[in-house]
């Protein structure tokens, strides 16, 4: 272990360290890097604590070569090395048996993998995940290449994932007691999935269990490649008409980003219908309501005639609708950007957190509003089988 640790150090070709797994629970995790200054290149340990706190030392090579170990052998359970040479994983059990699983290249002493050219001490982004450092999990998507610099093309997405990850981080910012239950219903390609995993596991130290969910089996497949290429063992994906999945359990989290049209609809009444804790939901592609709206006789027809009016008129109704419901249903709710709309006009987040007791005069409001408009939205006949069943 320290051999490792001090060549990759003296020899310029660390990209990073993560400590994670600690023993000491006000801490999350620690982080290791070089940076270069006016004064010379120093190693950079950035240690965060449970309150959401950042300390860092500057530490010239060498002592920080012999701190770092220090952390991997007494301060945490779990360490990752990367370097341009690979990579390796340093695994101390509650015994005190170190396993160590070295994917660095053998010969690194005779070789000469490419250095690591140090960042500059204050070109650091204030992202959650930091552009230009490694990220196995982005590589593997497609974000960024093997050094994490993000591809042009997908600079957006890249930005999307930071503004999701801080949206979470309002939600758990710091490690629960408990093992969290997740679940993404629609996942997709899963981009946020994964980031959600990560941030949870790996950045704030949580035990997780999370599933993603969605209909296509070539995307399933896919991504529970790419989950067991990352060591995501808590994460698992499985196919399947998310009508029709019935979670283990009260999820902490549900989250729906992109479900197109009343998808988003079956994805709140499961998160209702669970008792889910908290809600994250982007809607897309609103069409069920403007297609009731198109038939309806009221005072908005100076609206509704022209189809383009009456496409986005129904989709702010829709969600107006949505979020009105969840607070009918126990929720506070609100409604935010979820990223810059110059980068996707798909910017809507509906984010519901599970109270004690619905909103006094919620569901009157949402009665009162669906009959003005002349319309039925899914989420309510869903919300009334539901009850009608129980």
């Amino acid at each position: 272990m320290r051999d490792i640790i001090e060549k990759s150090i003296s020899r310029g070709i660390l990209k990073k360290i993560v400590f994670s797994s600690p023993r000491d629970p006000s801490v999350r995790r620690a982080e290791a890097r070089l940076f270069s200054s006016e004064k010379g290149k120093f190693l950079q340990i950035e240690t965060f604590t449970g309150d959401g706190k950042a300390l860092h030392v500057n530490l010239d090579p060498s002592e920080g070569a012999s701190r770092a170990v220090e952390l991997a052998e007494r301060d945490f359970r779990r360490t990752s090395i990367i370097t341009t040479a690979g990579e390796c994983q340093i695994m101390v059990s509650k015994k005190g048996k170190t396993t160590v699983l070295n994917r660095i290249k053998n010969n690194v002493e005779s070789s000469a993998p490419p250095k690591v050219v140090p960042m500059a001490h204050n070109s650091r982004r204030n992202y959650i995940i930091r552009e230009g450092e490694p990220c196995d999990f982005l590589y593997r998507l497609g974000v960024c290449d093997v050094n994490g610099t993000v591809f042009d093309k997908k600079r957006a997405k890249f930005r999307q994932i930071n503004r999701f990850l801080e949206i979470v981080r309002d939600l758990f910012p710091e490690k629960p007691a408990h093992t969290l239950y997740v679940l993404d219903l629609c996942c997709g390609k899963s981009y946020l999935s994964f980031a959600l995993y990560y941030y949870l596991c790996d950045i704030l130290g949580a035990q997780v269990e999370m599933v993603g969910a969605d209909l296509k089996s070539d995307v399933i497949e896919y991504c529970s490649r790419v989950a067991t290429d990352c060591g995501f063992n808590g994460l698992r994906f499985v196919c399947c008409d998310i009508s029709t999945f019935i979670p283990e359990r009260a999820p902490d989290l549900v989250v729906s980003l992109h479900a197109c049209d009343t998808a988003t609809d079956i994805v709140l009444a499961t998160a209702v219908r669970t008792g889910a804790s908290n809600i994250l939901s982007s809607p897309c592609c609103q069409h069920e309501m403007a297609r009731q709206l198109a038939h309806s006789d009221q005072e908005l027809g100076f609206i509704l005639e022209k189809p383009l009016f009456r496409e986005r008129f129904a989709a702010m109704a829709t969600d107006a609708l949505r979020v009105l419901r969840l607070e009918a249903e126990g929720y506070k709710v609100d409604a935010i950007e979820f990223i810059d709309p110059d980068y996707t006009p798909k910017n809507l987040l509906i984010r519901a957190e599970k109270r004690a007791a619905p909103r006094k005069g919620a569901r009157e409001e949402y009665d009162a509003a669906c009959k003005r408009l002349g319309v039925t939205p899914k989420l309510a006949s869903l919300l009334n089988n539901n009850n009608n069943k129980g």
